[in-house]
């Protein structure tokens, strides 16, 4: 009989993140139930949302449609929220190494792929802490998410405006506070910074979703032309660190 494999330090800190960001990115669930019943939702609407669609950008882009234009916006929400989910498509890629063989957990994995638990497991530098942030992030993230948005929509009226709390930044934070370790080559942030750039110019022209995949496709350009490679033959191994190939 064998004993249970004991914890490393690596995956006991990638565990600790998971949990920070969670509590971080949860927070404003709150935020997502209010507005939810603000725009004309029924609060057991809101919670199907998330317990089903589980994406908070795809969710506030839907409530946000729905907000403007009734029922009759259905579709376009629809389609917006559809847009800002297929950038999932792409974390799934990345993310099957690390979730590893088998039908079920790769099933399971595709509900908790997300942006925030991608995050958690490329920041770490083991496979073993790649998969345990990733799971605790986005089981982490999954409960909690959809406790605070039952909490908002219950709450909505009580609370206010969620925005004065600062929740809608929580997540956002903590997002680039697990990137900005990672911005060490110039490609790196020439991708980041050409990201934003093309984000942020075009979210005033584009409907909701459009946008971020607008932003994907520069840093496919920048991999695919390999631009600012570091000079010498170097590579990147999957954990972000450049090295020889």
């Amino acid at each position: 009989m064998t004993d249970a494999p004991v914890p490393d330090a690596a995956s006991r800190g990638a565990a600790r993140q998971g949990l920070a960001v969670a509590l971080a990115t949860s927070a404003y669930g709150v935020s997502f139930g209010a507005l939810a019943v603000a725009s004309g939702l029924d609060v057991w609407q809101a919670c199907v949302l998330s317990a089903l669609m589980f994406t908070g950008g795809s969710q506030y882009a839907f409530v946000g449609v729905i907000g403007a234009g009734g029922v009759a916006a259905a579709p376009a929400a629809i389609a917006s929220s559809a847009l800002l989910g297929v950038r999932n498509a792409a974390y799934a890629m990345r993310m099957a190494p690390v979730v590893g063989g088998g039908f079920w957990r790769r099933a399971a994995a595709v509900t908790f792929t997300i942006d925030e638990s991608t995050a958690v497991a490329l920041a770490q530098s083991t496979p073993r802490a790649r998969a345990v942030g990733f799971w605790v992030t986005g089981i982490g993230i999954y409960l909690g998410w959809n406790i605070s948005t039952l909490l908002g929509a219950l709450l909505g009226d009580v609370l206010g405006d969620p925005r004065q709390y600062g929740l809608d930044a929580a997540a956002a934070a903590a997002f680039l506070a697990l990137l900005w370790p990672r911005l060490r080559g110039r490609q790196a942030i020439a991708v980041g910074a050409a990201a934003a750039v093309v984000a942020a110019a075009l979210t005033p022209a584009l409907m909701p979703g459009l946008p971020v995949i607008a932003a994907a496709l520069v840093a496919l350009a920048v991999g695919w032309f390999n631009w600012f490679a570091p000079s010498g033959g170097a590579g990147v191994d999957p954990a972000g660190r450049e090295g020889e190939p």
